[in-house]
């Protein structure tokens, strides 16, 4: 149960931190650079891509600074935002990454 609530936070900062590069110039959040977020972005909005996500979005979560992420776990803004937050769940393990630490 603790390991779903982290990775969902994960997700939902992941996905606000996407949208937000697409709103801003040069943007750095939570230690993913707006390449990485913004090549993640496909991957937590419909009609998401059945790729695995490329390079881009999986090197930019790899410098994430998790912790950084839980701040954003109770965020409302990923509806408004066309985020669905069942992809951006998923984009971490389709990243093979490791777990991110308890929030």
């Amino acid at each position: 149960m603790e390991m779903t609530r982290t990775v969902a936070a994960l997700a939902v900062a992941v996905a606000v931190l996407v949208s937000l590069a697409g709103i801003s110039g040069a943007v750095n959040v939570c230690g993913v650079d707006e390449d990485g977020l913004t090549a993640c972005k496909p991957w937590v909005t419909k009609p998401c891509p059945t790729d695995p996500p490329p390079v881009a979005c999986c090197n930019g979560l790899s410098k994430a600074d998790f912790g950084c992420f839980c701040n954003y776990k109770n965020s409302l803004v990923l509806p408004s935002l066309g985020i669905e937050p069942n992809l951006a769940l998923a984009l971490p393990a389709k990243c093979g990454l490791p777990s991110a630490p308890p929030c």
